[in-house]
């Protein structure tokens, strides 16, 4: 099971990078299968890039530096 509170440590290094562009991320949620849900904000919410930012960034090194973690998907709010 991935542990949340590593999940929310490594959001905080992520985090400079997207607020240097005007946005952010929030950690919604981890399910017990290692996916992590996460709400986009500021511009990076609706940025035509998000899905890149996700998958080649957020997720990327979450997978790297959180055993267990499978997924990263944009939380349906």
């Amino acid at each position: 099971m991935v542990d949340k509170n590593d999940v929310a440590a490594v959001l905080e290094l992520i985090r400079p990078s997207l607020q240097a562009d005007g946005g952010d991320v929030r950690l919604v949620d981890v399910n017990e299968d290692g996916v992590v849900s996460v709400e986009l904000q500021g511009a990076c919410k609706g940025c035509p890039m998000s899905q890149m930012t996700l998958a080649n960034g957020v997720e990327r090194i979450l997978k790297e530096r959180v055993p267990g973690v499978t997924k990263v998907v944009p939380a349906d709010l």
